[in-house]
């Protein structure tokens, strides 16, 4: 969870100084707001926990090898958001994004410190570009995820002036 805390210390570092208005503030009619990546991220984060967890109660023994996952970071591939990720247009405080970020991220810390290493690596769950992934893996993806996205933060705030 280490490379997890740090992506995380990371992305509030780049919004901690923005208003509740510039969060939500879109660069373009076909862009995500901050807000809405910030959204994104704790969707994405509390199913991957969710999925870890019912994988690790309900799923099959498959052993799979490691994936290239720090690749996730390159922004020059285009992935898109499957469904239940998708952020809303509805209005958001960043007090309320953190609290919901900070509820997923101790969602995936508790499997990660009381699971044993080797029973997350027993067990896989696909992802839609790397294939199928063993669970312990599914740790990290998640926070290589959030890189990318701290990113596309970046590139929010320089197209909207916010440096």
């Amino acid at each position: 969870m280490k490379i997890n805390n740090q992506a995380r210390e990371s992305l509030f570092v780049e919004v901690e100084h923005l208003t509740n208005e510039e969060l939500n503030k879109k660069p373009s009619e076909n862009e995500w707001s901050i807000k809405q990546v910030l959204e994104h991220l704790y969707l994405m984060e509390g199913a991957i926990a969710k999925t870890i967890q019912y994988q690790l109660s309900a799923g099959e023994d498959s052993v799979v090898g490691d994936k290239p996952i720090e690749l996730s970071v390159n922004r020059s591939t285009k992935v898109q958001a499957p469904d239940f990720a998708n952020p809303s247009d509805d209005f958001a405080t960043l007090d309320e994004l953190k609290e919901k970020l900070s509820q997923t991220h101790e969602a995936l810390s508790a499997i990660a410190y009381n699971t044993p290493s080797d029973i997350l690596r027993s067990k896989s769950y696909p992802h839609p570009v790397f294939g199928d992934m063993n669970l312990s893996q599914w740790i990290p993806f998640t926070a290589y995820h959030e890189m990318r996205h701290t990113e596309q933060i970046k590139e929010v705030k320089e197209k909207l002036g916010f440096n």
